[in-house]
């Protein structure tokens, strides 16, 4: 259900002292600016620079001069975005932002210690994350959108404005007279959020005008249906791996429905190797654990940055 921003501020109640991811812009400007009333003395601001556009040493300079205006202290870093092989531009410059939060965050040599860390996304993020979603062909785990919280590297993060919409941050910021800068590539048509924003979402107010509290209830249904894919896959995991309690046994994941050996191969690969098969991979993965009922049959399919193999009774994965 969507709330306004005065009501999602009042219900954020994170451990202090606080970080706000701020770029600048205006989402997060008002995000900043209501944190640092609700806690004064208790928030930081954190910039990270991309180094991706040209205008990003003026968003730097802007954010340092705001947070000077404010009396809020700005931690800032620079960090490489570049993609590797096979990596979204947008994926590299999301992993490099939130590592260079954390490292902003746990920075040594200053007065505060932060426990939290805010990011400012919003109703309309959330339904362009599950449209772009749905345009993938994702699964449960991508339908069901971005979190409201999340632990990291011992810290808890927070999206408290998610259930609010847009345009009630921006009738908020302005009413309180504050500046902020507009990133020119939110105007970029290369850039498929962007079409979504321009195009796909003034649609979706036409034909579905509550289709921001739907879609996040799809995205909740999703979430809730991800975790209990979840809770199966670590019973059958602990039920298939061998004596190392790690890697699986081919005969115990032949004895499980393809769906299941499909949920359970999947969290093996994300929670100890942090890769992720495609769709294709992993049907080929299942298919040869299928043909696999000779001594010399072999198992060897590339996924990630590694190989998953046969290695007598166990599946294995190596990066060469």
């Amino acid at each position: 259900m969507s709330i306004s921003f005065h009501q999602a501020i009042a219900l954020f109640s994170p451990q202090l002292p606080l970080g706000v991811a701020y770029s600048g812009g205006a989402d997060s400007t008002a995000l900043l600016v209501a944190c640092a009333a609700k806690w004064p003395g208790q928030v930081v601001a954190l910039h990270i620079n991309h180094g991706l556009q040209a205008a990003a040493p003026d968003f730097q300079h802007h954010c340092e001069s705001f947070c000077a205006a404010i009396q809020v202290p700005l931690r800032s870093a620079a960090v490489k975005a570049g993609a590797a092989h096979g990596q979204s531009p947008e994926d590299a410059a999301r992993k490099a932002r939130y590592q260079g939060l954390v490292d902003l965050a746990l920075e040594d040599g200053h007065p505060l210690k932060l426990q939290s860390i805010a990011v400012a996304q919003h109703a309309d993020d959330q339904v362009e994350t599950v449209l772009l979603a749905l345009g993938r062909g994702a699964g449960l785990a991508g339908l069901s959108a971005m979190p409201h919280h999340w632990r990291r590297d011992g810290l808890d993060f927070h999206r408290p404005l998610l259930a609010v919409p847009v345009a009630a941050i921006r009738d908020w910021l302005q009413l309180q007279g504050q500046r902020f800068v507009e990133d020119p590539t939110n105007q970029d048509a290369r850039f498929t959020r962007n079409r979504i924003r321009a195009r796909l979402l003034p649609a979706l107010a036409d034909v579905f005008p509550g289709f921001r509290d739907t879609f996040a209830r799809s995205s909740a249904h999703a979430a809730q249906a991800q975790t209990l894919l979840n809770d199966l896959a670590q019973l059958d995991h602990g039920a298939v791996a061998a004596t190392d309690g790690q890697q699986p046994l081919i005969g115990k994941l032949q004895a499980l429905s393809r769906a299941r050996q499909a949920n359970v191969v999947r969290f093996w690969l994300k929670t100890r190797f942090n890769c992720m098969p495609s769709a294709a991979q992993l049907e080929e993965l299942l298919d040869q654990i299928a043909a696999c009922t000779t001594r010399g049959h072999q198992i060897h399919l590339k996924i990630g940055a590694g190989h998953v193999m046969r290695e007598g009774d166990i599946l294995t994965w190596y990066n060469p």
